[in-house]
């Protein structure tokens, strides 16, 4: 008996032009999985579309059909089956095995099995040829959207960004070109494609369990569903954390194919999101035994856990936050696109960079977007190891998409198939039917009666997606994975007539900073929802990353062609000068002093919202925000985006103002902020703050508060930026009790005197235990253009003899002090504010020997030793370079002396 084995077609793949019939025309496949720009670029076909405009002169690959093609070998076996799996095409295939057609396909999302053992071999197991030609043509994405539009003119195409064919095909829609990525239409073998043969095979594996109230008890079954395997025996086995056997079935195959072992264990070890505990996973596996002997093993790792969304009727409207295994947890953490304008390009380290870095930030939450594709297997098992809580968008974005029946049978296959793949990893706690999909029923006047409950009578309205999302998404969901919680739509309001931007029940986008009415970032905390999975507020890549893609020295400046052409949203110029100008002196035109400033916007933004809907986190059953996710963790190339992170993996200023904004235990304060720049208002003669802090529900804070009983205090200074002394006497405040797991307010709507600008100061918040530092907060005076550091700052910046540890310390009131960063240098905070009389550490790894640390801080050039500094660094490189070119010559000059001594010449 042949036991089931794999043979990977990952090499000796070739690509073409599909219409080219030259005899060169096939050039070599690095390997697959692949897409055509990346073997283009491979050969100097096209330029890099991430550098400057190349985007534009590569528009016609999207346009043409490609060929990739390869050989293989027949396996040997009487009674074998032979089986070629392609994990994903992009997108509208046609494979042909030695010429014969064995498939099409239209949904890059779909896997394809197709038996092949007829095709390859004869009846008695010997192959009908030695070498098999596996060719798979490729058509052009849009031109076939483009026809299946012209084809189904009874359903309206219509989306708010790229070309509407794009609702028309099951491709990975960001393809299309977003408002933060190119317009880059792909095809290709874009996942793995292997060769399987055996004479069983296990064809999945489901694992289903629930956890009683007490969380003492698990109750589960484990179903595999066998191929070819009727008279066979399965082995289940269930392996603790601790690699300790704990359940073993054995069962017969049922003639249905299928074996069902069902277990229950007690006092299971729980999988919990990171922070409130150990990420403990059980080790399942299935053995296919064939008269005994072992035919094909599949393994799946689970963690138990009890995850439940919490929608109930409050003082505030309908709550919207997420409790894990008992324990509520404010969902802090920030939204994912594609990790790369090519999906092949992702690898799992890449994955593991990227989610490490959101664990280092203090986050618990990511939003896989509905625009780009589901991921591959290696990131949800990242997630599920480092206890990063999953809200999966299925794929659908920003459109009304139709619903004619092979369309909606592509999509349910779609579903299905994704929702098992993904239905063991703990991570994932709640799917949503798509991105935004309603607001275009909403933006475009679309039919939506709310009191029609009938599935069937949707596809007759000019809003047939409705279809998708409220009747077969939950369907399946709830067929493949019912542990799950569903959600229609991300912004969905739970229970009320479609209204995208209603704050007291459902998830909100709050786009009303930045877009739409452009409000004041200040004013995030008064205009938050009851969960906010979008929001944020852009910045450019930091200023190495914009040297590596701007090949032109002259276009390094604000608002350059090739700046503005990486910058895909709407009115951005309009947008980023406001809120910078708005905000902070800029009256250059220096493109380092842009970067900066954008930085600081975006982070000082990012601290309103987070700090205040943190606030708003509450206690028990007062949830008037339960998470926020930060639109957008990462890009995909180099751009002025809303990404805290940039396309080197660079984090900005914003990435760390997250981190210390979602500490376990956080200090706020914030004074009243009035824009007194409306026509006919003035400065007002006093104002009120407010002060608190945060808790959440971790291991770390429980520690903090258990220590801190009866002794945590919160300190207020009052500090002139001017003159960096105390405006007004300092106040400490004794907490008699902090609320675990939830805000306490120590003042609220305290009075405050408003001096004038000249003598403004900031208001310095700190929880001590004992005289230990537990957490620091500062609030500013607004608009920071309206006050001076010409006065020197006092920095000192001081760095340890291991080059490990930086100590920083200042007269007087610093803004955003930014380290700049660079890859394989990690500061453990970054661009933080500097206080007197308070000293602030941070670690660093990965400074080399021979480098120097650059910062810069707001106001930097008004005041001396920013002057000073600057100078000094020009003076230093300038002597550097004179001290070098001095040493080359003499060099040079004894070099040609002793060649000529040598050669007979003087």
């Amino acid at each position: 008996m042949t036991t089931f084995s794999v043979q990977r077609l990952r090499t000796g793949w070739e690509f073409k032009r599909t219409n080219d019939t030259k005899p060169d025309a096939w050039l070599p496949v690095a390997k697959v999985p692949s897409v055509v720009h990346i073997d283009l670029i491979a050969h100097d076909k096209i330029p890099d579309p991430s550098h400057d405009t190349n985007e534009l002169d590569v528009q016609w690959v999207g346009e043409e059909r490609w060929s990739y093609r390869c050989t293989f070998r027949s396996p040997r076996g009487d009674n074998d089956r032979t089986s070629l799996v392609f994990e994903g095409l992009d997108t509208f295939a046609t494979v042909r095995l030695n010429g014969t057609v064995i498939l099409e396909s239209d949904n890059m999302f779909l896997e394809h099995r197709v038996d092949v053992t007829a095709a390859i071999k004869r009846p008695d197991g010997e192959p009908l040829q030695d070498t098999n030609t596996l060719q798979i043509d490729f058509d052009s994405a849009p031109a076939r959207g483009r026809a299946l539009m012209e084809a189904h003119p009874e359903h309206r195409f219509v989306g708010t960004l790229g070309g509407n064919e794009r609702m028309a095909v099951r491709k990975a829609q960001y393809h299309w070109g977003w408002d933060w990525g190119p317009t880059l239409l792909t095809a290709g073998p874009w996942r793995p494609v292997r060769l399987e043969t055996f004479q069983s095979r296990i064809d999945d594996v489901s694992i289903r369990y629930s956890l009683d109230e007490s969380l003492k008890c698990c109750q589960g079954t484990v179903s595999a569903r066998i191929d070819g395997g009727a008279g066979s025996h399965v082995r289940i086995t269930l392996c603790s954390p601790q690699e300790r056997l704990v359940f073993e079935n054995r069962s017969e195959v049922g003639p249905g194919g299928l074996a069902v072992a069902r277990f229950e264990l007690s006092d299971p070890c729980l999988w919990n999101p990171h922070g409130y505990g150990d990420q403990h996973q059980y080790l399942v596996q299935v053995e296919l035994l064939d008269h005994g002997i072992s035919a094909h093993v599949v393994t799946k790792k689970i963690g138990f856990r009890k995850a439940e969304v919490i929608n109930e009727a409050d003082d505030f409207g309908k709550s919207l936050y997420f409790r894990i295994n008992g324990v509520d947890v404010f969902a802090g953490g920030s939204c994912w696109i594609p990790g790369d304008m090519f999906p092949p390009r992702v690898s799992a380290d890449d994955y593991r960079e990227w989610l490490t870095l959101m664990v280092r930030g203090n986050q618990i939450m990511t939003r896989v977007w509905g625009g780009g594709y589901y991921e591959d297997a290696s990131f949800y098992d990242i997630c599920d190891e480092l206890g990063i809580l999953v809200w999966q968008d299925f794929m659908f974005a920003c459109g009304s998409y139709p619903a004619y029946p092979t369309f909606l049978e592509s999509v349910e296959l779609e579903a299905r198939e994704n929702v098992r793949r993904l239905n063991h990893h703990a991570s994932i706690v709640i799917y949503a039917g798509g991105n935004e999909n309603h607001y275009i029923q909403e933006h475009f006047d679309l039919s939506y009666d709310w009191a029609d409950k009938d599935p069937q009578s949707w596809l007759k309205t000019s809003f047939p997606s409705r279809y998708i999302y409220q009747y077969l998404l939950p369907k399946v969901v709830e067929e493949e994975a019912p542990s799950v919680s569903y959600r229609p739509d991300s912004p969905w309001n739970d229970g009320l007539p479609i209204i995208s931007f209603d704050r007291t029940t459902g998830d909100l986008h709050q786009w009303n900073v930045w877009h739409i009415a452009m409000r004041l970032y200040q004013d995030y905390h008064q205009i938050g929802g009851r969960f906010n999975s979008e929001f944020g507020i852009q910045s450019f890549p930091h200023l190495s990353t914009i040297n590596q893609f701007v090949t032109d020295i002259s276009e390094r400046h604000p608002q350059s062609a090739t700046l503005d052409f990486h910058n895909r949203c709407r009115d951005h110029e309009q947008r980023l000068a406001t809120y910078i100008r708005n905000n902070f002196k800029a009256t250059d035109s220096n493109l380092k002093n842009w970067v900066y400033l954008s930085h600081l916007l975006q982070s000082e933004a990012m601290h309103y919202a987070y700090r205040g809907w943190r606030r708003d986190w509450g206690s028990k059953n007062a949830r008037r925000c339960g998470g926020a996710l930060v639109w957008q963790l990462n890009d995909l190339w180099p751009a002025t985006s809303w990404a805290i992170v940039d396309s080197s993996r660079l984090r900005k200023a914003a990435f760390y103002g997250l981190k210390r904004d979602l500490e376990p235990v956080a200090a706020g304060v914030v004074r009243t902020h009035h824009d007194w720049t409306k026509a006919g208002a003035h400065p007002p003669a006093a104002s009120a703050f407010d002060a608190w802090i945060a808790c959440d529900g971790s291991l770390a804070a429980a520690r903090l508060l258990e220590a801190g009983r009866g002794a945590l205090d919160l300190e207020l200074r009052f500090i002139s930026i001017r003159t960096g002394l105390d405006a007004l006497p300092p106040r400490r405040h004794r907490l008699a009790g902090v609320r675990p797991n939830g805000t306490t307010v120590v003042c609220e709507a305290a009075p405050l005197a408003n001096p004038p600008t000249r003598d403004a100061y900031v208001i310095l918040a700190k929880v001590l235990l004992g005289e230990a530092v537990v957490a620091r907060d500062v609030d500013w005076p607004q608009p920071f253009k309206h006050f001076s550091f010409a006065e020197s700052r006092g920095l000192r910046v001081r760095l340890a003899e291991s080059r490990a540890r930086i100590e920083i310390t200042a007269a007087r009131p610093t803004k955003g002090l930014l380290f700049t960063e660079r890859r394989g240098l990690s500061f453990s905070d970054n661009g933080f504010d500097v206080m007197p009389g308070e000293e602030y550490v941070v670690e660093v790894e990965g400074l080399r020997k021979d480098e120097e640390l650059e910062w810069a801080y707001l106001g930097m050039d008004e005041c001396p030793e920013g002057l000073t500094n600057g100078l000094t660094k020009g003076l230093s490189k300038g002597l550097t370079g004179l001290t070098n070119g001095l040493t080359n010559g003499l060099n040079g000059l004894i070099k040609r002396l002793t060649n000529g001594l040598t050669n007979g010449h003087a």
